[in-house]
């Protein structure tokens, strides 16, 4: 039997030493005082998108700015098969896992874990719940009482349901159906982006030093069927459209977008300095020449662009777009 220790263990050893009105004081004084923090964390999704389905139960659920998951303490108690209003015997012990049938699986990382988290809701309402980590938990629990024969006759039922929800958390994890139910997986994708622009694109323009080699056009116009003198001279901007496509965007995602976004442009709508003037030192601009040395490579190995277009969107395929997979040509035997 694991026993409570450390904080959670201190916790119920002084609740076995008080009062049920002293417990309930105490917990009543605890509940206020997080209530009335003015420094709450709050709620980043929106309340519009913000529901778990989980074995036929809608269960409330909220990221907060902190990137803790939450659900609900009314959803939670109702997808394990409980009332949404059961009351709390205990301010150390979450009310689901109360009684002597469970006494024996409860763990100090799993108390701390049960805490309630207090928090705003996008509209600034005060609301609480609990991690949506601790649910499986709990399920993990039911179940290991029911294995030990610790439950109760009504607490049967609960375990029947706990089984329903970790078959469920088998196929697609907490965390991931909460992201889903909030959209915090866009939020997520945004500040994603957001730290990569931040890496690779500096708000100074960096001094212009020579950087795309001289094989890099070489290679391009023999792939392309043209004259090196007279292509550099009069097709400008079908480079510029190659380059974009070949070097780009590929380096990174939405990189391409940003250093159009941030280039500067003539009363003619052409750009004033070269993009790469606007990589990071420390990272864009030699992802940018690595990138540059491994393109020039496969044009060198390939045969005419077609033949580039398909080394290059298996080696460095555009961001966002979806990798072309090679099969083998059916040789008659099925396989």
């Amino acid at each position: 039997m694991t026993e409570p220790s450390g904080r959670a263990a201190g916790g119920v050893a002084r609740a076995k030493g008080l009062t049920a009105a002293q417990r309930k004081s105490i917990a009543q004084k605890a509940a206020a005082a997080r209530w009335d923090s003015a420094d709450l964390p709050q709620a980043v999704t929106s309340e519009n998108r913000n529901s778990v389905r989980l074995a036929d139960t809608d269960i409330d659920a909220y990221v907060l700015d902190d990137g803790t998951r939450v659900l609900s303490q009314s959803g939670f108690l109702q997808a394990l098969g409980r009332n949404k209003r059961a009351a709390m015997r205990s301010s150390e012990i979450p009310p689901m896992l109360q009684g002597k049938a469970f006494e024996q699986f409860l763990t100090a990382e799993l108390l701390e874990l049960g805490q309630p988290v207090h928090f705003r809701t996008r509209g600034g309402l005060k609301a609480n719940g609990y991690r949506a980590e601790f649910l499986p938990q709990v399920c993990e629990v039911y179940l290991k009482a029911r294995d030990a024969g610790t439950l109760a006759p009504n607490q049967k039922k609960i375990a029947a349901q706990a089984e329903l929800l970790m078959r469920a958390f088998a196929t697609v994890g907490i965390i991931a159906l909460v992201d889903e139910a909030t959209g915090y997986q866009d939020v997520r994708a945004r500040d994603a982006l957001a730290k990569i622009l931040e890496e690779y694109i500096d708000r100074e323009l960096q001094p212009w030093v020579r950087t795309f080699p001289d094989d890099f056009y070489g290679e391009l116009c023999r792939l392309r069927g043209l004259e090196l003198k007279s292509a550099m001279v009069r097709r400008p901007q079908y480079f510029g459209h190659l380059t974009n496509d070949v070097v780009y965007k590929r380096i990174a995602p939405g990189v391409l977008d940003e250093l159009k976004r941030v280039t500067p442009r003539d009363e003619k709508g052409r750009t004033k300095n070269r993009y790469f003037q606007h990589l990071t030192a420390n990272l864009g601009y030699p992802k940018l020449r690595e990138h540059l040395g491994s393109i020039v490579t496969l044009m060198k190995l390939s045969k005419d662009w077609p033949d580039f277009q398909t080394k290059l969107d298996q080696i460095h395929p555009r961001f966002g777009d979806t990798m072309m997979l090679q099969f083998p040509e059916d040789d008659g035997t099925g396989l």
